[in-house]
């Protein structure tokens, strides 16, 4: 399985923020998802977006909720400089 999500331009995150949520996210998906390895990018683009390929509709149901959950505990996880 392979998770694309890209970040607007417009809205950009502090130094390090990138591969932070990638690597966190990478930890919670393949915790979820063990027998499923994937790959994780982040990356800026010009709009938000999720994509999963290789997943069914439920996992990307479930990967955009994990997304959401480590958004949201950002301060637990992202040490920015």
């Amino acid at each position: 399985m392979r998770i694309e999500i890209t970040l607007a331009k417009s809205s950009p995150l502090p130094p390090g923020a990138i591969e932070a949520l990638t690597n966190e996210l990478s930890r919670r998906i393949e915790a979820q998802f063990p027998e499923q390895p994937g790959s994780v990018s982040v990356r800026y683009a010009g709009a938000n977006q999720l994509s999963v390929f290789g997943g069914a509709k439920e996992d990307k149901e479930r990967i955009s909720e994990i997304l959401q959950e480590t958004w949201e505990s950002a301060d637990d996880w992202f040490c920015g400089e």
